[in-house]
């Protein structure tokens, strides 16, 4: 945590809700600092807590990202007859359509061909749905051996398509998974990139990555929030806003990640317990409570002794 000072403290409360710019904070306005996940994988300094960033919640507000890759998970029907005559966007054995995203967030369908054109050998076609221009092709062969059982061969020419989503980035469609086995077309791609859209809520994964849920259900890392230790944890230094900060008999702070360097790991939408035993401190009170009744009786015997004693001189 950093306050408004920009001084650096540690905490144990993992309370935090957004403030007027989308920081982060806890009760006492303290920021949340993490690793910002825009320049690719984060790095902590070990020995320190320099180099982090305000968690911003709101800097990623209606942000698009544009498509650069597919993955398939698909198989072709190898009980399909051979196509006669020369693949085309009429004359094809299996078609389907996948939405890919421009560089501003617009759709773009990507409509994919495939056609077999001799035993075990597909060639495959990406289209641009809305002007029909051919993107890419290729030429697939399948190993039907004992060793192979219907996957893409290892000396197919081609393993996926590339291209350029028009009016977006360069995209590949990685087809290394796909099979052709004896069952019915199936294809399930996965695409990254999205439209524009606003977030609806964040939540935090066991690594401490911070995603950003959009009303499109889009889910977007943004930040990755590292854990600290130090060697003698119970000589940190209280400090007012719920927070420690390291002091001398506390020995230097250790940063890492979650599960790394013996560290735990985040557990959202969960606040620690307190830990004071209710049965034992309600014991202890009990018997503070009877010993101070038993002590005040002493000092009130004490005390009519003492006037006897008076009352006999007099």
């Amino acid at each position: 945590m950093n306050d408004p000072q920009g001084r650096s403290f540690l905490t144990r409360a993992g309370s935090f809700v957004p403030d007027g710019q989308g920081n982060l904070v806890n009760a006492a306005g303290f920021f949340l600092m993490g690793c910002d996940l825009k320049n690719g994988p984060p790095a902590v300094v070990s020995n320190g807590l320099t180099g982090l960033n305000m968690v911003n919640s709101a800097h990623t507000f209606f942000q698009s990202n544009p498509s650069t890759t597919a993955t398939l998970s698909a198989n072709l029907d190898s009980n399909s007859p051979i196509l006669v005559g020369a693949p085309s966007t009429t004359n094809f054995t299996s078609k389907t359509s996948v939405v890919t995203f421009d560089n501003i967030g617009n759709k773009v369908t990507v409509d994919v061909y495939m056609s077999k054109t001799a035993a075990n050998t597909w060639d495959i076609r990406a289209y641009d749905s809305a002007t029909a221009a051919l993107l890419d092709t290729g030429t697939f062969l399948f190993d039907v051996s004992a060793t192979g059982k219907g996957k893409l061969d290892a000396a197919s020419p081609d393993t996926g398509l590339t291209f350029t989503i028009p009016g977006g980035s360069p995209f590949t469609m990685d087809f290394s998974a796909i099979t052709q086995v004896a069952a019915g077309f199936q294809f399930k791609p996965t695409v990254d990139g999205n439209a524009p859209s606003s977030i609806d809520k964040v939540e935090f994964a066991t690594d401490g990555t911070l995603y950003a849920i959009y009303n499109d259900g889009t889910r977007l890392a943004s930040f990755k929030i590292p854990l600290a230790t130090v060697p003698s944890p119970d000589n940190l230094v209280p400090e007012v806003g719920n927070v420690y900060s390291v002091g001398i008999n506390s020995g230097n702070v250790q940063l890492d990640f979650a599960g790394n360097s013996g560290l735990g790991t985040v557990k959202s939408e969960a606040l620690e317990q307190s830990n004071v035993d209710l049965a034992n401190e309600l014991t202890a009170m009990i018997e503070s409570q009877r010993g101070y009744t038993a002590n005040s009786k002493v000092f009130q015997t004490g005390a009519d002794l003492l006037d006897v004693l008076v009352n006999l001189k007099r």
